[in-house]
């Protein structure tokens, strides 16, 4: 009786393993996490820290034995913020390294581009840095945001402007990209809703460092509001010139790819009355608060130097990563983990949101905040 129940036994183990065994990225001792991000190009203000936080939390992770046994092998492709390389990395990852899922890949375009690679291996792609509506395009099963879209930034942010300050025309300069798009739209819907009028849009390379002439343009056409859809430095660059030539009537509005660190605490207040929407609160505003003021002081004793706002978003990303991978169990596989992605339901005090999804609903997040760029530092202003 005995061998019959150890061979019955041995039998179910076999069975229990075998789901795992034939799943990518997978093995009894590790999972294999990767990102194509932006640690070279005009992004990479974000994708750096971005992931430098996220080692930090895996690190964690790791030293304490894992998940569920597996330690997380998280391999990150610099992409530049140009596609080739970004093609390149997405196959690398997926065909030499097998990864299992994805983790903080840069770039709307990108990850659009990504997905015809991703989707028909089923490869889970989760908290992308970006905020573009096509992260949740169809086949929408294998994909998870983090935060609310730069459509619903940049209208929420034009409609708290306007109301604000009066203003009565709305522009937009950006790249020509899905990213860029994506921010004048949202800028136009957030003009209509507040009854106001989008008067002008100019168009830009990446890299681009001129803006004179637009700025001119705009000028002339009246606007009171400009959303920027830009590289970093170019959002700086923008604001600093607008200073210089004087148009101190006119609100600048970025979303969450402009709500940095390093844009605040430009030297000699350049920034100063920089507006940004986004869907995370900043890190330094609440940096006595306990969560924040923990990871403060868990980030400078690994790197002796302080975290900006997007390595509070890495570490909150392999957060997120970890808590579906302990609740999707030992036998992993891509259906558990999108099962237990959608089963996720959580205050995140770190990044000061909620965070939920469903089998219906995949952007883990929907608040908006405005913040303001004062004495350096970020001021949240508005919330919706």
């Amino acid at each position: 009786m005995k061998r019959i129940i150890g061979g019955i036994a041995a039998s179910v183990l076999t069975l229990a393993s075998g789901a795992w065994a034939d799943t990518q990225g997978v093995s009894d001792n590790e999972v294999v996490i990767g990102a194509v991000n932006d640690l070279s190009g005009i992004f990479a203000a974000v994708g750096v820290p971005a992931t430098k936080g996220a080692n930090l939390y895996f690190d964690k992770v790791n030293t304490n034995g894992g998940v569920h046994g597996r330690t997380i092998r998280y391999v990150v492709e610099d992409n530049g913020y140009q596609m080739p390389r970004a093609m390149q990395g997405y196959n690398k990852l997926l065909n030499r390294d097998k990864v299992f899922a994805m983790l903080q890949s840069l770039g709307t375009p990108m990850n659009v581009a990504g997905f015809k690679l991703l989707d028909p291996k089923g490869i889970p792609n989760v908290a992308p840095l970006s905020a573009a509506r096509q992260m949740l395009q169809e086949p929408m099963d294998n994909k998870f945001t983090s935060f609310s879209t730069y459509y619903d930034q940049a209208r929420v942010g034009v409609k708290y402007l306007a109301e604000k300050d009066g203003g009565t025309k709305v522009c937009s300069m950006y790249l020509p990209t899905d990213f860029g798009k994506e921010i004048l739209e949202g800028t136009m819907a957030g003009a209509e809703e507040a009854g106001i009028e989008f008067v002008a849009e100019t168009t830009h390379k990446p890299d681009e460092t001129d803006f004179v002439g637009s700025l001119s343009k705009l000028k002339e056409e009246g606007c009171d509001i400009v959303s920027v859809a830009l590289g970093v430095r170019q959002v700086i660059t923008v604001v600093g010139t607008a200073k210089k030539m004087g148009l101190d009537d006119m609100d600048f509005l970025g979303t969450s790819a402009s709500f940095l660190t390093v844009v605040a605490a430009v030297p000699g207040g350049v920034t100063d009355g920089f507006h940004a929407a986004a869907s995370w609160q900043d890190l330094w505003a609440r940096a006595d608060e306990p969560a924040p003021n923990a990871f403060i002081e868990e980030y400078k004793a690994a790197y002796g130097e302080d975290p900006v706002g997007f390595a509070m978003l890495g570490y909150a990303a392999a957060d997120l990563m970890v808590r579906a991978l302990e609740a999707a169990g030992p036998d992993l596989t891509q259906e558990g983990f999108i099962a237990a992605m959608e089963g996720l339901d959580y205050t995140d005090d770190l990044v000061g949101n909620h965070i939920d999804y469903s089998a219906e609903d995949h952007q883990g997040a929907n608040s908006v905040y405005v913040s303001v760029v004062e004495d350096g530092v970020w001021n949240k202003v508005h919330e919706e």
